[in-house]
């Protein structure tokens, strides 16, 4: 799926143990494929069936997207947020939760385009389930 490339940059290592008296560092990046089905999995688990079906789609293309990158730096952003991601959904902490403004900043404008496509499919199944008029 990703080149080889991107599973040694993702490959476990030594990050994420703690050292005494150190900070907790980060925990390593999984390889795409394990992240990709630990993704899913919390969806199923944690997800009413409406969004569930909305984020794996939206999970699919992104991982589909991305699978020709080479770029070791977009490499590690894209599995550290999708790994975040998945942390997030596992903890129940997401909901309610506001994106940091300085990603948002950092975001092209198809970046941007896509939150904003997102967005308003959220709002639209929101509206569909809380007015059963409007989905007529």
């Amino acid at each position: 799926m990703f080149r080889v490339s991107i599973v040694r940059l993702a490959a476990p290592s030594s990050i994420g143990t703690q050292s005494a008296g150190m900070k907790q560092v980060p925990m390593a990046l999984l390889p795409p494929i394990p992240l990709y089905r630990r993704i899913l999995r919390c969806h199923r688990k944690k997800l009413p069936i409406e969004m569930r079906l909305l984020g794996d789609q939206y999970v699919k293309s992104e991982f589909r997207a991305h699978k020709q990158i080479d770029n070791p730096a977009h490499i590690i952003g894209f599995l550290t947020e999708w790994q975040t991601y998945a942390q997030q959904i596992e903890g129940d902490t997401w909901q309610g939760e506001l994106m940091d403004k300085t990603k948002i900043d950092k975001m092209s404008d198809q970046q941007l385009g896509q939150m904003y496509e997102l967005m308003k499919s959220i709002r639209e199944q929101e509206l569909a389930e809380n007015d059963p008029e409007h989905g007529k």
